[in-house]
């Protein structure tokens, strides 16, 4: 190598060192210079902070200072109304001391007229003592006629129980009551054209006065219809719960004298028995205690009057037990046995006859109730039991013929005590009049109740009566109920066993040697009901509409049917021992 690029060469080298050097001196620099960065961001961060700190600092200063001069703003203010308020009050306080010396002049005066009033009261009182003793001897008299007049009270009536179950026999033992409902909203729904027409009243049958009943219809192409029939008792459409219950209410009177009571209602589908029966439609049934306006129906009203009635006279150790059972499909359910499947319907029994003659129902469930609301606590129970169905005529029909059963056990009352208590009592004119009265009626072929030996074996004596109260499953024309399938089964028996009872209540208005009781259960179960001795009202329910003017025309046939019924008076229950009385276990 020539010597000159030796030179250049190590001259290169030399300067590649130098730069080297100086670069890496640089690099140094940079990290150095990149660390005094690194903090002064720091510190720029946390003076940024504190800066943003002071800042809020501030601003929470500048919101606490507004408050406090809102503060200082209302407290001046509140001082301000306080000061007024003050002042008011100091008014008043002076008007308030003005009137108290005011009152206590008053006062002062009042008192000295009333010392007056009261030395003049006391001067009287004294000179009213002698008035006051002669006055206290006259208390005493009026209370010895007080109980004099409240024994003789007792005595009239035991008599008016006699003459009253009297009256009620010489109405005669089958008793038909119409009720007319008013015109409903689905009365109006109708295919024949000829009864929607407005120029045709849709109201055919009306109640011309307490005893008849008027049934006047003119259709196109139809004869003229203008009949009337005779009742008892006519209701129209505005009578209430409670007038029909008036009529029923006396015969409550008979079932505490010991005498079988039935209530029956009869009429088409959708004419008001289940309301005359138990009120309004309510899932959960008729409730107790009774309002004088309410429109609970005749069984939760006669609960109410029953137990009022016993308690007026507890001494007869009274004894009331409920059964309750339903005619379904000519099958008789017992709703109070405890046996029921799924609790959704009653357990099926049969009606046998007893020894004594009288139609009984086999194992039949009875509970023995003690008030009103527990009764009707047990129909509420037999009432979800029964079966219902949706028809064309009623949205909620009963399928089934309701029986509720209440028999009452009471001690034998003889009235040969009770005339001996009338003898030693009442003038000796007014005994005779009683017995020759008693006389009279015994010779007339009335059921005079008469004396009961008492036991040899000392047991006591106990009436046994029986109130049934039946709700009867409606009248159906099939054509226009709508029903089909099982709800057709249902109507065919319901119409079969409606037409055994109008064919045995013929039979007795015919006075035939043979009764048809036994073609229905129905009919068989009544037996006692209609062909016994029992007092048997049946109310008859009818719609007005023309729309139900067949099944109103066939309605009130029946219930002239049983009008014509004569069977003869009532009779008591005769008493029996208690060991007799006593009912077979369920």
């Amino acid at each position: 190598m020539p010597a000159g690029g030796g030179r250049w060469g190590g001259f290169w080298e030399q300067r590649t060192r130098q730069l080297q050097s100086q670069v890496r001196a640089k690099e140094d620099k940079i990290a150095e210079l990149e660390t005094e960065n690194a903090v002064l961001l720091l510190k720029l961060a946390e003076y940024k902070g504190k800066i943003e700190k002071s800042r809020s600092e501030a601003t929470r200063i500048s919101t606490l200072y507004n408050k406090q001069q809102r503060l200082q703003r209302n407290t001046r203010s509140a001082l301000s109304q306080l000061d007024r308020v003050i002042q008011k009050l100091n008014q008043d306080i002076q008007a308030f001391h003005s009137s108290s010396r005011a009152l206590l002049r008053d006062y002062q005066d009042e008192y000295q007229d009333h010392v007056s009033e009261i030395v003049t009261a006391v001067q009287r009182t004294q000179q009213s003592a002698e008035t006051l003793l002669a006055c206290q001897a006259k208390v005493v008299h009026l209370e010895q006629a007080l109980q004099d007049v409240s024994a003789r009270h007792q005595l009239e009536r035991q008599r008016r129980k006699v003459l009253h179950n009297s009256l009620v026999e010489l109405k005669g033992n089958i008793r038909v009551h119409c009720r007319i409902r008013p015109l409903l909203p689905f009365d109006s729904e109708s295919d024949d054209p000829v009864l929607q027409s407005s120029s045709i009243s849709r109201e055919v049958a009306h109640a011309v006065d307490d005893e008849t009943v008027l049934v006047k219809c003119d259709r196109p192409g139809h004869p003229l219809i203008n009949k009337t029939y005779h009742f008892e008792r006519v209701y129209g459409p505005a009578e209430s719960q409670r007038v029909v219950f008036g009529d029923v209410c006396p015969l409550l009177t008979s079932l505490l004298d010991g005498y079988n009571v039935c209530v029956m209602a009869y009429g088409q589908t959708g004419s008001g028995k289940s309301y005359t029966m138990l009120g309004p439609h309510s899932d959960d049934g008729p409730v107790l205690p009774l309002d004088p306006q309410s429109d609970l129906g005749i069984i939760p009203r006669t609960a109410e009057e029953l137990f009022r009635l016993i308690s007026e006279n507890p001494s007869r150790s009274p004894k009331v037990e409920v059964s309750i059972v339903e005619v379904y499909n000519n099958d008789i359910f017992d709703l109070l046995a405890k046996d029921t499947v799924a609790a959704v319907s009653g357990v099926k029994r049969e009606v046998m006859t007893a020894k004594d003659g009288r139609t009984e129902v086999a194992l039949l469930a009875s509970e023995a109730v003690g008030s009103a609301s527990k009764l009707m606590e047990l129909v509420r129970g037999g009432l979800q039991l029964r079966a219902k169905h949706p028809t064309l005529v009623h949205a909620d029909s009963s399928r089934s013929h309701l029986i509720i059963t209440v028999t009452l056990t009471t001690a034998a009352c003889s009235d040969s005590t009770a005339d001996q208590a009338c003898s030693a009592t009442l003038p000796r004119e007014q005994t005779e009049a009683g017995r020759a009265g008693r006389s009279r009626r015994t010779s007339q072929g009335a059921s005079a109740p008469q004396p009961v030996p008492g036991d040899p074996a000392g047991r006591a004596e106990q009436v046994q009566a029986r109130l049934q109260l039946v709700d009867l499953a409606g009248s159906e024309c099939i054509g226009v109920s709508g029903v089909t399938g099982s709800a057709l089964r249902e109507t065919a028996c319901i119409n079969r066993s409606l037409a055994a009872l109008a064919d045995v209540l013929g039979a007795l208005s015919e006075h035939r040697s043979h009764v048809p009781y036994r073609n229905s259960r129905l009919t068989h179960l009544l037996q006692d009901c209609l062909g016994g001795d029992a007092k048997l009202l049946v109310i008859l329910c009818i719609s007005p509409s023309q729309r139900h003017l067949a099944q109103t025309l066939q309605g009130l046939g029946f219930g002239i049917r049983a009008r014509q019924v004569q069977r003869g008076p009532a009779r008591k229950r005769p008493p029996s021992s208690q060991t007799e009385g006593k009912r077979r276990p369920d």
